[in-house]
């Protein structure tokens, strides 16, 4: 077969598979799904097989089109390789560049940090998605996760941001109504905000105070996956919360929260992940270096 194979429909085709739909394809990729539909074609042309079954609500990938997929990462994956090195000893940044992070840190520090580093590097784009839950990075296609955090898969590689902690928190109102708990297991009597977000373990805290642990488990009549959601509940008078210290800064400053049992705190330090197929990636490590100047002058 000598028909010539363009890259881009490999590429084209890579994330169609992945998503299993031609319109998420097209999303992802900022084109129009006639656009992927008629890549695709051409590809499946070139190559002589059917890649997708095709039905009017989804595609399914076809043994062929497995087969293909499996060959087409890998020489899409030594393609970014070949061009991050290029790039690497151009010591220049260029290209698309797929950022994830959480809800409340990603809009509120990551994304203004984003906007910077995009207007110090002109050759880079960034796409910044963020979720309630954890990314599977590889899997779903991100070069770089920014989370808070310190539980870190042993198959990715992590570089620390920030120090940062979590405190708890609640009104003056709620404290002068309901009391102040003398010691962590008092919590357990207390209407606690629990929230159920990327990694936290729902309604279950888990604080250190020096080299001692303890674990107490808390209810309370509000709940949500939202950070900055139970955060406003809490100034509201609602109850306490457990909260990152740069989220809760501004209104421990303002007397809107205090903190209580400020002995105990949780470890969620802030990092950078991301795979190690791009441990040498230039656009990836002046990204992380970049974040981490911006965040450690905060």
């Amino acid at each position: 077969m000598h028909n010539q194979i363009d890259n881009e429909d490999l590429r084209v085709f890579a994330i169609a598979a992945r998503k299993a739909s031609f319109a998420a394809a097209a999303e992802e990729l900022g084109m129009s799904p006639a656009y992927v539909s008629k890549r695709i074609g051409v590809l499946e042309q070139a190559l002589g097989v059917r890649l997708f079954h095709r039905t009017t609500r989804r595609v399914i990938v076809s043994e062929d089109g497995e087969r293909v997929y499996a060959h087409a990462m890998t020489i899409l994956e030594n393609l970014d390789s070949l061009l991050h090195e290029v790039a690497e000893r151009r010591e220049v940044p260029r290209g698309l560049l797929r950022i994830s992070s959480s809800f409340g840190f990603g809009r509120n520090v990551v994304a203004p940090v984003v906007a910077r580093l995009v207007a110090a590097h002109p050759s880079l784009q960034v796409r910044f998605e963020v979720f309630d839950r954890l990314v599977d990075i590889v899997a779903e296609g991100f070069d770089l996760d920014i989370r808070v955090g310190d539980e870190i898969p042993p198959h990715l590689i992590a570089r620390k941001l920030m120090a940062n902690h979590r405190i708890l928190c609640a009104s003056p109102a709620y404290l002068k109504t309901h009391g102040t708990p003398r010691g962590l297991q008092e919590l357990a009597a207390h209407n606690c905000l629990a929230i159920k977000e990327r990694d936290l373990p729902f309604g279950v805290w888990s604080l250190r105070s020096g080299a001692n642990e303890e674990t107490v488990k808390v209810t309370g009549s509000l709940s949500s996956n939202h950070g900055e959601i139970a955060l406003q509940w809490a100034v509201a008078g609602a109850g306490i919360v457990l909260r990152s210290h740069w989220d809760a800064q501004p209104y421990l400053h303002s007397g809107e929260l205090v903190q209580v049992l400020p002995q105990y705190s949780q470890s969620a330090n802030v990092w950078a992940v991301y795979p190690q197929r791009l441990a040498g990636s230039a656009k990836v490590r002046v990204c992380v270096e970049f974040l981490e100047q911006q965040l450690q002058s905060r």
